[in-house]
């Protein structure tokens, strides 16, 4: 099935309009109540639909670095999107332990509500610093060499793994994510093929084989400081 949404689209809408502090507010909001059992402030934005994932950096010294970050590609209504993510992405991404109360202080929170879903041509298809990623490509046992071509040269050494019960392999990576690595495309895709779960090597014919969407996000940070001044803001006029 595609992951295309039917779909939320933002080429010609600002992005402040699109997603707000107050989308980061309420996800914020949703994992602060959950772990020390306060009252919700009440959700104020519209409930549109949106792909959305949910991001949590903590402080380590000067820097934020990932504490989790999960989402999800179907369009969802944000009211309920964002509060089961921010709890999900909080508490059960795999990579981190749970986050728990005595870190909230530290947290920076980023709403990421995905836009402008294309299939590209290629594998190659896309912009850096545009779009995100989401590829799929079968297992490579499954793919039959198009050409007596080798590989290219940044393609990675080792035997072919024999055939499991995964058959297909799928990843994504954000827009933000692969500026942020100082990847160029072919390294960025090799490095989704990876956190697919494939470990063996990755040739040319592997990459053609990639199905490739490309996408947007509208994005929004809220450190802790804000959140707290907001909270209690809004605690005063109740």
């Amino acid at each position: 099935m595609s992951l295309i949404p039917s779909n939320p689209k933002s080429s010609e809408v600002d992005a402040e309009d699109v997603c707000t502090p107050e989308h980061c507010f309420y996800a914020f909001d949703t994992l602060y109540c959950s772990l020390t059992k306060a009252k919700h402030i009440p959700v104020t934005f519209p409930d549109e639909k949106y792909p959305l994932f949910v991001t949590w950096n903590v402080l380590r010294g000067r820097e934020y670095q990932l504490r989790g970050c999960i989402g999800n590609f179907e369009p969802m209504a944000i009211h309920s999107g964002i509060a089961e993510y921010a709890l999900i992405s909080a508490f059960r991404d795999s990579r981190f332990r749970k986050i728990d109360k005595s870190e909230l202080e530290d947290l920076e929170c980023v709403i990421s509500l995905l836009t402008d879903f294309e299939q590209a041509e290629s594998y190659l298809d896309w912009t850096i610093g545009v779009h995100g990623i989401y590829i799929t490509f079968p297992h490579p046992s499954l793919i039959q060499s198009s050409s007596s071509e080798a590989p290219s040269p940044s393609s990675s050494s080792g035997n072919l793994p024999r055939v499991t019960s995964k058959q297909s392999f799928s990843a994504t990576y954000l827009p933000d994510v692969i500026p942020e690595q100082g990847w160029d495309k072919i390294e960025a895709v090799d490095s989704a093929i990876h956190k697919a779960g494939w470990r063996g090597r990755i040739t040319e014919d592997l990459r053609r084989s990639i199905k490739l969407q490309r996408y947007q996000s509208r994005v929004c940070a809220v450190k802790w400081d804000e959140y707290d001044q907001w909270r209690k803001e809004r605690e005063g006029k109740r």
